[in-house]
């Protein structure tokens, strides 16, 4: 299958390029290159040292013997010349990261919430309608987020798989529909992919187009097979509090002895992934298609679900450091439930990598062996939800 990654250099694309060029998928790469644009604003880097692209690629055609195409562009800027890649490429399926993935990042001042809505909303219209004006039958897989559903909304109740059932009311009594289910997003991030939820459909409805829309829960991990090969393919450790999923910051923190910054009571409930599986959640996507003038295809892309809380105390005890609670920078629920639909995937041959297996493994491969780069001036989350919360003061200069 030809295969476009788009944001294929981020921390879920490259790792998915990898590993669907190994298992002999046809892949070119395009992005921008903004996630390394947004390192130097935020005065961060990846705890794992992140090569030039070309020099992942051509380390790639090294050690594997296969090619990865990269194209510079900007998904959400060059309507244009997006076309005309459609055009002369002529992809069977395409792959799309290439949005701005970090929810804190997303509230952090005004420029920050306009440019997740403009890069990400424009750049996901811009490929569908693109799609359409090259006439071409292309599978769309978008990587979503479980932020769609919001947090605590249906209290116990499972979270179905994108739609639900809704009774509504006639003169000749109740009938049936199967409607979206509610969108709750909490942060202008996933208030984007609420939007692009909308957009799927209308264009899976007029026009026919392919879609599986997948809605992720937290990425934890660094490593799969491809990027372990040699260290110059290695993935992003993002830990900061802007981009740092609540997981990797606890194994990051652990590895160097840094008190694990729980915000709140921790009682908030998250969904959590592998990377090993997020990049086998998207091949399985794609060899399962919908068909043409199908409703979007939803999956929960989720292996299970933890307090916060729950996740320090069982580092906390594998690793013997202390916790350390913090104000809480988001507008949420001191505690939720999430109780999430799965079977899809599993019922698709997925066989999840779950913490009890990979936690010790990411503190002692990956946080201890980078811990000398990591700048303990931007652990402590910054970015508030609205003016009128505290920001956490450092714990450590």
């Amino acid at each position: 299958m030809k295969v476009l990654v788009l944001g294929g250099d981020g921390f879920c694309g490259w790792p998915t390029a990898l590993h669907l060029s190994a298992t002999g998928h046809d892949v070119t790469i395009i992005d921008n290159l903004s996630r390394r644009m947004i390192d130097i604003e935020l005065e961060v880097d990846s705890l794992t040292p992140i090569r030039p692209i070309h020099e992942r690629l051509a380390t790639w055609t090294e050690v594997s013997g296969k090619t990865i195409n990269f194209i510079n562009l900007d998904l959400a800027k060059e309507y244009d010349r997006l076309v005309d890649v459609l055009l002369s490429q002529k992809p069977d399926a395409v792959v799309h990261f290439a949005e701005q993935r970090a929810a804190p990042y997303s509230m952090r001042n005004s420029k920050a919430k306009r440019y997740t809505v403009d890069n990400n909303v424009s750049g996901t219209h811009n490929l569908l309608a693109a799609i359409v004006e090259t006439g071409q039958d292309i599978q769309v897989v978008h990587l979503g987020t479980m932020g769609v559903y919001g947090y605590g909304w249906s209290g116990s109740a499972p979270i179905p798989e994108g739609y639900l059932t809704v009774k509504v009311p006639t003169p000749d009594g109740e009938i049936d529909r199967e409607i979206l289910h509610p969108a709750n997003p909490g942060s202008v991030y996933h208030m984007t992919k609420t939007l692009d939820q909308l957009l799927f459909a209308f264009y899976a409805k007029n026009d026919g187009l392919r879609i599986t829309d997948l809605h992720q829960g937290i990425v934890w991990g660094t490593s799969t097979p491809e990027t372990a090969l040699d260290e110059r393919l290695i993935n992003r450790f993002d830990y900061d509090g802007d981009y740092g999923t609540v997981l990797n910051r606890f194994l990051m923190q652990a590895a160097i002895g840094h008190p694990l910054t729980v915000h709140g009571t921790g009682g908030q409930t998250r969904a959590f992934i592998h990377i090993r599986d997020t990049v086998r959640c998207i091949e399985i996507a794609l060899t399962n298609p919908p068909a043409n003038y199908e409703q979007v295809s939803v999956f929960n892309q989720v292996t299970e679900t933890h307090r916060v809380i729950e996740l320090a105390q069982m580092i906390s005890q594998l690793t013997g450091v202390e916790i350390a609670l913090l104000p809480n920078p988001r507008k949420e629920a001191a505690e939720n439930e999430l109780n999430v639909t799965r079977e899809r995937f599993l019922g698709l041959g997925l066989n999840p990598t779950t913490l009890s297996e990979g936690l010790l493994e990411e503190v002692r491969d990956v946080g201890k062996r980078y811990a000398d780069r990591a700048d303990l001036t931007k652990i402590v989350a910054r970015s508030v939800w609205n003016k009128g919360m505290e920001v956490a003061p450092d714990l450590m200069k």
